[in-house]
């Protein structure tokens, strides 16, 4: 495994503490060596003793297994400084592999087209004699519907797109995968998965953190480009998917692929109805003051990036005809929370004593993806006691009161499947771009003019935002209850 980026955040904060997981498990061969490569000068006890340095947790304290686990592969780590633009490190490389590769970019975006450029001039992408060549792809791909469309034919034109594993860390976490359990494997579920029974889906990515150090890019990226075409789509689409023929991998993304390709393209007066962005401004968050997004070093002080976005979606299919899909994503808000929220029609009529006419509240799934992962239904019961009185009531599943899951960052899975060549659970070029396109009208819109609207940090994002549901006699999920 050869690592563009070892010195980087992601390698230090998720790779390698996954490939430690997955050492502790036996999940990869003691033959395995893993290769960094950085432009930093140092050698293979700097980047050993840097990952050490970084994370003590990570790397054995307190953990008996893991300890060992490291022990076993830190001497499997080398390291070598080279410029991923020149020929230079290609051509070493080329002259000292043999057998199996998987190149991970854990890089800028920028350098993406460039890498898989130079492995293949050097023949490093090139599978023979057996051997297969693997290049896993970090978000974001692509900056708009043009530039991704543009990127999968540059590295298309250089490798095939059986080789490609393009990465959305979000589908390693236990609670994504389970969502095709969920509806597959129990009928009682998939047969009311359609407009028949529900009435809306709300899918949330919300963050407690800031942009922090992060100014120069997040000030070019936004919380849409950063958020929506990749991590919420992906939701989006294993919720809506019809049931493939079958669970290999082209399958499944046959049909992923055929759910981006279903959203309505709006036209632009609708994206501008059907979307919200905001930006929040200086304030308290959690135990700490922090500057507004805009006075974040690195933004530009008039910048009219969003840091918030909530979207109104349909999906043009007979299954989800006239169901809408609410999306939204933020920065400095209130807590921390992944989920989706499954609403289902309320009864028709109450037809209890005392409560003719009442309106009782619906049937909800809820998905918590993250932090704290599992499933809960919220249903209606009787309240002991004489009459009827309707109470409501949950019943809830975690992840964690009945598996052990809670040293799994989700790059495990990942890992495992590209070595596996299992490309289930990563996107492909068709999806990448059908994504791109249903998110471009927004930022056609936006780039005419116009500033998000603001919010406070440790709120849950402007005012805009509830009015999108508003107008539709809805409501946003309060985010981590039950």
């Amino acid at each position: 495994m050869v690592i563009f980026g070892a010195t980087g955040d992601l390698t230090r904060r998720l790779l390698v503490p996954a490939l430690i997981n997955m050492e502790r498990e036996g999940l990869i061969s003691p033959s395995t060596i893993v290769l960094g490569i950085g432009k930093d000068v140092g050698d293979d006890e700097m980047l050993r003793t840097g990952l050490e340095t970084f994370g003590a947790d990570h790397f054995g304290a307190g953990d008996a297994q893991r300890a060992d686990a490291w022990k076993s592969l830190r001497p499997r780590l080398h390291y070598r400084a080279g410029d991923f633009t020149a020929d230079q490190i290609y051509t070493e490389l080329a002259a000292e592999l043999t057998g199996n590769a998987v190149f991970y970019l854990a890089v800028p975006p920028r350098f993406f087209g460039d890498i898989v450029e130079k492995l293949a001039d050097h023949g490093l992408a090139t599978e023979s004699d057996g051997a297969f060549r693997r290049i896993a792809i970090e978000k974001p791909f692509g900056h708009d519907a043009v530039s991704a469309k543009a990127l999968n034919a540059r590295i298309l034109a250089r490798v095939s797109e059986t080789q490609v594993y393009r990465i959305d860390h979000f589908l390693g976490k236990e609670t994504v995968q389970n969502i095709m359990t969920l509806r597959f494997a129990n009928m009682m579920i998939e047969k009311l998965w359609n407009s028949d029974s529900i009435d809306h889906i709300q899918i949330t990515a919300a963050e407690t953190v800031d942009v922090g150090t992060r100014g120069s890019f997040y000030d070019g990226t936004g919380a849409l480009r950063d958020m929506v075409p990749n991590h919420l789509f992906q939701l989006l689409s294993m919720v809506a998917m019809e049931p493939p023929i079958s669970f290999d991998a082209e399958a499944v993304r046959d049909e992923k692929a055929k759910v981006l390709r279903a959203i309505r393209i709006y036209e632009p007066e609708e994206a501008a109805e059907n979307s919200v962005r905001g930006a929040y401004t200086s304030g308290t968050l959690g135990d700490r003051t922090i500057p507004a997004f805009s006075q974040t070093p690195d933004v530009k002080p008039d910048s009219a990036t969003e840091t918030y976005v909530a979207l109104k979606l349909m999906i043009d299919t007979w299954r989800w005809a006239g169901v809408p899909f609410y999306l939204r994503t933020g920065k400095a808000l209130s807590v921390r929370d992944t989920e989706v929220i499954v609403t289902f029609k309320p009864v028709p009529f109450a037809q209890f004593p005392r409560l003719r006419n009442a309106h009782l509240p619906p049937n909800r799934i809820v998905i918590q993806i993250q932090p704290d992962e599992g499933i809960s239904l919220d249903m209606l019961i009787k309240r002991p006691g004489i009459g009827v009185a309707v109470e409501p009531a949950v019943m809830d599943f975690r992840y964690a009161g009945l598996f052990d899951i809670g040293r799994l960052n989700g790059y495990e899975t990942l890992l495992y499947d590209i070595l596996t060549g299992d490309q289930t659970l990563f996107q492909r070029a068709d999806a990448v771009e059908a994504g791109w396109r249903a998110v471009q009208p927004f930022l056609d819109r936006w780039a005419e003019g116009g500033k998000p609207e603001l919010y406070v940090p440790g709120s849950l994002g402007p005012d805009a935002a509830a009015d999108l549901l508003a107008r539709d006699g809805l409501a946003w999920h309060d985010l981590m209850t039950r």
